[in-house]
């Protein structure tokens, strides 16, 4: 059977096509090497507050009252600060270092500490941020 040269560049399309999507889709997984970041208020924080979240020193969620934030971060180290608003008491940020590992996931509670305010604490479970909607995260 002859092929004529308009199905030759028909295939020859399809397959470019072809390579181009898988490689897209190789990237997009690549994109999510990592460790999964998960920010959670504490019950006992303050429905008048909201949970200010920076990574490395960038802005990365406001977090209100029944959300949660949910994002991958890079692996390696970084720096999370978070501060409650209003800050009305003028009260210093809290920041912690950690060090993400690829396929990693890290749960954080932020609870309201009357001397201290705003603190992260690890936790080992999420506390149902399954039917909390996530705080959307700016691409970046």
């Amino acid at each position: 059977m002859r092929h004529n040269p308009t199905s030759r560049i028909f295939l020859i399309l399809a397959f470019a096509c072809a390579i181009f999507v898988s490689g897209s889709e190789t990237q997009a997984r690549d994109s999510r090497k990592g460790g999964r970041l998960i920010v959670q208020r504490a019950p006992n924080f303050g429905t008048d507050l909201v949970l200010h979240l920076s990574i490395d020193g960038t802005k990365v969620a406001d977090i209100p009252r029944d959300q949660h934030y949910d994002d991958f971060l890079s692996a390696g180290r970084h720096v999370l600060t978070v501060v409650a608003v209003p800050n009305t008491e003028l009260r210093r940020p809290a920041s912690m270092r950690l060090n993400v590992q690829s396929g990693h996931t890290y749960i954080f509670t932020a609870v309201w500490e009357s001397d201290r305010g705003v603190v992260l604490r690890r936790a080992t479970l999420a506390s149902d941020t399954t039917r909390v909607p996530s705080v959307k995260a700016p691409t970046r």
